[in-house]
């Protein structure tokens, strides 16, 4: 048995002395080619996306997108080092190259929802219909927003509730940002009964807005006569203010303007219905 077995081991050797001797040399000279090639690739592609970083920065590109275009061209750039690498072994790529798309193929159609996340989020960096603590409407969500990233928007609610939307339902509505201009427009409507005077209602109405002084000057206010309703005549009330003043400028001008136009002798009526009732004769048992 020994002798069985220190006989293979000198089959063994003897074949590796013979390959060593006739391929050992070339094989070698390739790995260490292969090596070089992937180290210098290796060096080369953290240099290149690094300058692309850097030129996306300069750019004042989201750092968002910086980030995840800064990695994508280094995977690619690391993958042909790689094929390059094994090509010079003398391994065939071909093959190797046609798994990786079908593998590509594969994990793409399972991941629809998530490359249209991904999408609608390179999307909402690039074109920047909103920033980072704006007061937005979309997907059917009103919030603060406070975080982008490439597949969800995270967004703060008025009442404090963190809600993470995905970014292709907000790219595939439509978006009210109400941070993007500096002033807003308040709309109110008033009604007064049909007795009352209409030009009483609306001087009291504009002594309320000349005194108020978060009511800009420039556009100017408008009131007038908007609606002859069923129990009311309605006016309409809409003075600009400064974005940061909307919402206590529009709760103030609601009890302002009611106090004042009862206190001019005006009504504001509610909707009301007649009823007539007529009496008819009872029919015999």
């Amino acid at each position: 048995m020994d002798t069985i077995d220190t006989a293979s081991l000198q089959t063994t050797w003897d074949s590796v002395q013979v390959w060593l001797a006739t391929e050992g040399l070339a094989f070698g000279i390739k790995l260490l080619g292969a090596l070089v090639i992937f180290v210098i690739g290796k060096w080369l592609a953290r240099l290149i996306s690094g300058a692309i970083s850097r030129a996306l920065e300069k750019a004042k590109l989201e750092p968002t997108l910086n980030r995840f275009v800064t990695k994508i061209s280094y995977v690619l750039l690391l993958l042909i080092v790689i094929m390059a690498s094994l090509d010079m072994l003398g391994i065939r790529t071909t093959s190797l190259v046609a798994i990786i798309g079908a593998a590509g193929l594969a994990v793409g159609l399972a991941l629809q929802g998530s490359l249209a996340n991904f999408a609608a989020g390179v999307m909402i960096i690039i074109f920047r219909p909103f920033k980072i603590g704006d007061f937005i409407d979309a997907g059917g969500i009103k919030g603060i927003v406070e975080e982008i990233s490439i597949f969800t928007t995270n967004l703060r609610t008025p009442d404090n509730l963190a809600v993470i939307v995905p970014n292709a339902k907000i790219t595939d509505g439509s978006i009210t940002n109400f941070a993007a201009k500096d002033t807003r427009r308040i709309d109110l409507t008033f009604g007064i009964a049909y007795d009352d005077d209409i030009s009483v209602a609306k001087k009291v109405i504009w002594e309320v807005l000349h005194a108020d002084e978060r009511i800009l000057k420039d556009p100017a206010p408008i009131v007038g006569v908007m609606e002859l309703a069923d129990s009311s005549v309605n006016l309409i009330v809409w003075p600009w203010v400064k974005r940061t003043d909307f919402l206590t400028t529009k709760m103030d001008l609601n009890e302002k303007v009611k106090t004042a136009i009862e206190s001019a002798g005006c009504s504001i009526p509610f909707p009301q219905r007649d009823v007539h009732l007529h009496a008819v004769g009872q029919n015999s048992a």
